[in-house]
């Protein structure tokens, strides 16, 4: 890149930004631009009207002025609504209810524009593909709309069209939203423990995984081999020879949505069978396969004429490491059993809980909370049960006691929220833990089977092997360090570098003030004196002295409202 392409770029970025403050700023979140130290962009007479006016965020109207503005700065932002759609934990319900919205209700891009890519993209006329195009899309997102088609050989397929350039909005919006999230870290410590530079680097691997069409493809042509042979089961069919990174085409099914309880009543479907086929082929998918679809909301899951819960739409996956596989089973045997010591040593080897904390203190008093929060849900079915606020209630637990959830398993969260939505419209008496109760207990069996025991002796036996050769030459090499005293102790000061920048910045300005006053005295005395030269009895010296002290005393004025902070 060129010095010129360089400074272009930035200067995009600054622009960009621009624009995205002055939309928050406009929709009311002048407190949210405040905060994270980013009033520079505020102009100057807008920072004086508003000085101290700006709403909070738990105001009413904020949610749906929240999801306008997203609405409003375009499909990154769109996207990352529909993220945050599905994390009430983060927040809140009003939120992620309003953010919801925006699931299906993307304005989709002209037809000809879409035609456009496909031909670029396949490197043929449509004349020469589809004996049928439907330039009316039946879905528009964020990043793609959907046409329906007929090939040359009369098959019914959908088309799926990426929307032109949103590669290089995407990833310009995601360079600002990380450092945004940057500055959210370090000046909102309310909701560090969310880790807001971790959500968007998972959002921008999501969001890059689902611009690639190719691996979408692939995503479904293993869940077709998982779950072949499986009658309850659909997933579409590729045709791999019209298939690109910006289009893909698969194969037409019909249906009705899973979440259309009226026309799926009419239909004459078994709503129980519905639900036990969805959650079956969830555990399956996690339990089982260790591969899932992260994004199952009712518009990605339709019921077939003939009975099946047909999946579409497989940008968002997920994989299910072996170890995450087993300690999930045991946490979900703990759970089931009402074992709370089991499920503690589980949420432990999840990584919840941080190195740092005192085990057995966390132990002790997080049992008590922990059985007041889940000894109320046993023995209650699934429409009985909030899975949503006993979410919210545990993460709120696991940010008092200091905790961490890995993002994999915010997927699964996700997920179960969604699907706990769809079974309690499909059928609020059904059990869900019952249901996946028997993927659990075989995952355990496999578990503390003998082979799986040995082969995890076998690799025991290798790491303590390797321990014992290395740690002569380790101990050696400690022990020289410690005869030279050359031991070091490195401490790391959490949170003291933003009290050292606030420090400097007051000194800074009283010592401003300081210079000001002085130069202020300097030009009374100098005028008392009358200090030539003069003209018309004034002393141009005592004169130049309050002229640069009100131009400094001004500018400092400027600042301290710029920084929000009298």
């Amino acid at each position: 890149m060129n010095r010129f392409s360089f400074f272009q770029k930035r200067y995009k970025t600054a622009r960009r930004l621009q624009h995205i403050v002055n939309v928050f700023l406009k929709y009311g979140f002048g407190r949210a631009v405040d905060q994270v130290r980013l009033s520079r962009y505020i102009p100057f007479l807008t920072r004086l009207r508003s000085f101290g006016q700006w709403p909070s965020l738990k105001a009413p109207g904020m949610p749906q002025n929240l999801r306008r503005a997203f609405e409003e700065l375009g499909p990154t932002f769109i996207k990352f609504a529909q993220v945050l759609a599905a994390r009430p934990d983060i927040v809140g319900a009003e939120y992620a209810d309003e953010f919801k919205k925006l699931l299906d209700e993307v304005p989709p891009f002209p037809a000809p524009e879409a035609i456009e890519v496909i031909e670029r993209e396949l490197g043929l006329p449509m004349e020469k593909v589809f004996r049928s195009f439907d330039e009316r899309p039946v879905a528009a997102a964020s990043i793609a709309q959907v046409h329906t088609a007929t090939l040359m050989d009369g098959s019914e397929v959908v088309v799926k069209v990426q929307r032109p350039g949103i590669s290089d909005i995407i990833g310009e919006d995601i360079q600002i939203l990380t450092a945004i999230a940057r500055l959210v870290e370090r000046y909102a410590a309310e909701v560090r423990f969310f880790n807001p530079v971790g959500l968007i680097e998972e959002f921008a691997r999501t969001v890059k995984k689902e611009m690639n069409f190719v691996q979408e493809a692939k995503n479904c042509c293993r869940f077709r081999r998982d779950f072949e042979g499986n009658p309850d089961i659909r997933f579409p069919q590729i045709y791999p020879e019209f298939l690109t990174e910006k289009v893909l085409v698969m194969e037409r099914i019909y249906g009705v949505r899973i979440d259309d309880i009226k026309r799926i009543d009419e239909g004459g479907f078994d709503r129980l069978k519905l639900a036990r086929a969805g959650v079956d082929a969830y555990f399956k998918m996690v339990f089982t396969d260790g591969f899932f679809h992260a994004d199952p909301h009712p518009g990605n899951i339709f019921v077939t004429p003939e009975g099946q819960l047909a999946f579409l739409d497989f940008g968002i996956v997920g994989a299910v490491t072996d170890e995450l596989k087993d300690a999930l089973a045991s946490t979900l045997i703990a759970l089931i059993n009402k074992d709370y010591d089991r499920l503690i040593e589980n949420y432990i080897t999840l990584g919840y809980v941080r190195p740092d904390i005192d085990l057995e203190t966390f132990r002790m008093d997080f049992k008590s909370e922990l059985v007041e929060l889940l000894e109320p849900m046993y023995g209650l079915t699934l429409g009985e049960i909030n899975l949503a606020e006993y979410l919210s209630t545990f993460l709120t637990l696991a940010m008092r006691h200091n905790m961490r959830i890995p993002p994999e398993l915010m997927l699964i969260n996700k997920s179960l929220l969604i699907l706990e939505n769809i079974g309690l419209e499909l059928d609020p008496a059904f059990d869900f833990f019952a249901a996946a109760e028997p993927y659990a207990s075989k995952l355990i069996k496999k578990k503390y089977s003998p082979g799986k025991l040995f082969g995890r002796m076998r690799a025991e036996a290798a790491e303590a092997g390797e321990l014992a050769f290395y740690l002569p030459r380790n101990l050696k090499r400690i022990l020289g360090k410690l005869l030279r005293n050359d031991i070091q102790v490195k401490l790391h000061h959490l949170g003291l570098e933003n009290l050292i920048k606030d420090m400097d910045r007051s000194s800074n300005r009283l010592a401003f003030a300081m210079v000001v006053s002085a130069m202020i005295i300097s030009g009374s005395i100098m005028h008392a004196m009358q200090v030539p030269p003069r003209i018309f009895g004034i002393s141009v010296l005592g004169f130049l002295s309050f002229f640069f002290a009100g131009i400094f005393g001004l500018w400092l004025v400027i600042s301290i409202i710029r920084s929000g902070r009298l």
